[in-house]
């Protein structure tokens, strides 16, 4: 049965008794209505830590003035009922001022990783990100910590930041965990009106076109892209930008020589979507 804590300090010394009893411990940070993806970060926490801790926190540092924080649902009960029936052990739920009191002023910038693509179109996004992790490791001193996929560039800011401070997390990055047709499962789908969410399949079938395309021999980017906008296009979608990375990277490639990230962003609607796929 999982016990909710809204206390950082609580969190912290619960979190520290069960470790001093010999207890691994793995962290799961979310913004809350969960889905599948999140449980499947939950569900590798649990495979491989003695003790599980989910964090639910809508971050407002992460969210731009033009975003949609005051929206991003909120469904801590259902949340809750979930994390339970799978045998998590501590919930950590804080309040916006239990995290930022006032007067903060501190924040993480990652660097060069996060400047492209996603840090790009949403300038504070990562610096947001990146302070609220910290922070997070540091009230909940977590052996490994699970993050997904389909934030790919965030999976390397957060690397990044591991890396460079020093910090004693492991961090997991697991599988997309996608609908039935491809689409990546996100918090943000429950925006899309039925024949938004139609549309949105179009992003992983880009993505396919991709790894399809590569199979047959074609190696370079610039044709694989216009083939990729061309689909899109069939339903009025536009990439806001379709990149090829050297994988674990955010460095752009123009011949698929080896393994190869290929991440988009589109706006479905009101709904920014994004999702990557690795090809070679």
């Amino acid at each position: 049965m999982n016990c909710l804590q809204k206390s950082a300090t609580k969190t912290y010394a619960a979190v520290r008794a069960a470790q001093l009893a010999g207890k691994s411990i793995g962290l799961v940070p979310t913004m809350g209505a969960l889905h599948e993806g999140h449980l499947s970060l939950v569900e590798a926490s649990l495979a491989e830590c003695d003790h599980t801790v989910v964090s639910i926190f809508v971050n407002p540092t992460q969210f731009g003035p033009s975003e949609d924080l005051a929206s991003y649902p909120h469904v801590l009960e259902q949340d809750l009922r979930l994390l339970e029936e799978r045998g998590c052990w501590l919930v950590f739920a804080p309040q916006a001022d239990e995290m930022y009191q006032p007067g903060h002023g501190t924040y993480v910038d990652v660097g060069s990783v996060a400047v492209p693509y996603e840090g790009a179109s949403r300038p504070t996004h990562f610096r947001g990100v990146a302070t609220v992790v910290l922070k997070l490791f540091q009230i909940i001193p977590a052996d490994r910590a699970y993050f997904g996929r389909k934030d790919y560039q965030q999976t390397l800011v957060i690397r990044k930041m591991v890396s460079d401070l020093n910090l004693p997390v492991e961090v997991r990055v697991c599988p997309i965990i996608r609908e039935a047709d491809g689409l990546a499962m996100s918090s943000r789908n429950a925006y899309l009106n039925a024949e938004e969410r139609q549309r949105a399949s179009l992003l992983w079938q880009s993505l396919k076109l991709a790894e399809q395309m590569h199979a047959k021999g074609q190696t370079e980017v610039a044709v694989i892209a216009r083939s990729m906008r061309e689909l899109l296009a069939t339903d009025e979608l536009e990439a806001e930008y379709i990149a090829f990375l050297a994988e674990d990277t955010v460095q752009e490639v123009t011949h698929l020589e080896g393994p190869t990230v290929v991440a988009l962003a589109a706006q479905v609607g009101k709904t920014r979507l994004i999702d990557n796929h690795t090809i070679g």
